[in-house]
């Protein structure tokens, strides 16, 4: 029988293998709707594969997720259970960190080193035979295949809609300390109010998001094809949104839980996980708006 000073072992789940499964499929599916796109190919059957896959990807969640929570509130997670959870949140974090720091890493190597290759720079300065009149510049709008690799009309000013998305994670980042205060302090509708302006904030973040893809896209010709530029924009951008549509989901669970009288001054750590994750958004989001719209 688990008590407050045993450590709960649960009994086997199916939750692993059917993420397994989900995981696979939805990935594979994103991986064959960019080929199949770029080959001109129909992809239909990619989307099938990748919406089969997201929706057991929701219900793993759901129901594993679930689990924890029952488990939590049943009283069977110990303090050691706690630090377990804590550590796990923590290099989970670090693991996104590196995730991002890949992209990063390739978009200073595509700058510092590969572009002015291409333009005739230092040992490999060879390549400007290559290509007769590039010019090395950053953001690359004229490629040094435009035949093959049309580049943009032009880039995203970092002082119009990218500007607006920093004041809003800023300010949201600020709004779920406040409401992390407040639930310590035991004031539940403090909380609410503030955790749900932190949603707010998200969700508005992400509808500029997609205006400016879709600004990119229809009037710039900025897009995953449009070179180098193209591709570190818009996977750094893209899949920090998807991080952000996950913390904005996480917050929401949060906010449900709260209303349905979870989570004591003391005892709130699924509160704090999503606190974490939401600041670790914020932090990435600086660093992109630095290092891909400004400088």
């Amino acid at each position: 029988m688990a008590d407050n000073q045993s450590y709960y072992v649960p009994e086997q789940s199916k939750w692993p293998i059917i993420a397994t499964v989900g995981l696979g499929l939805t990935l594979y599916g994103v991986a064959s709707i960019m080929v199949n796109s770029k080959q001109g190919e129909s992809t239909d059957g990619s989307w099938f594969l990748f919406m089969i896959g997201a929706v057991i990807m929701a219900y793993m969640l759901f129901g594993w997720f679930g689990n924890v929570i029952q488990e939590s509130r049943a009283g069977l997670y110990s303090d050691q259970m706690d630090r377990s959870f804590r550590w796990g949140m923590s290099w989970f974090i670090f693991s996104e960190v590196m995730f991002f720091a890949a992209f990063f890493g390739a978009l200073f190597y595509v700058r510092v080193f590969a572009v002015p290759w291409l333009g005739g720079e230092g040992d490999r300065g060879s390549s400007a035979m290559l290509w007769d009149g590039f010019r090395a510049t950053w953001p690359l709008v004229e490629n040094p295949n435009p035949e093959a690799f049309p580049g943009p009309k032009e880039v995203i000013s970092a002082w119009g809609l990218p500007l607006i998305n920093t004041i809003l994670l800023v300010t949201s980042s600020f709004t779920v300390t406040v409401a992390h205060h407040a639930l310590k302090a035991g004031n539940r509708a403090k909380t609410k109010l503030w955790l749900g302006l932190t949603i707010a904030l998200a969700l508005v973040f992400l509808f500029v998001q997609g205006y400016e893809y879709i600004h990119a896209y229809r009037d710039l010709d900025l897009t995953l094809a449009s070179g180098i530029y193209g591709s570190t924009f818009f996977m750094l951008t893209g899949f920090h949104g998807a991080h952000v549509l996950l913390g904005s989901l996480m917050l929401i669970i949060m906010l449900l839980r709260i209303n349905k009288g979870h989570f004591t001054a003391d005892n709130h750590f699924g509160f704090e996980a999503a606190a974490w994750y939401w600041h670790f958004v914020d932090v990435v989001w600086l660093g992109l708006f630095i290092f891909v719209y400004i400088i």
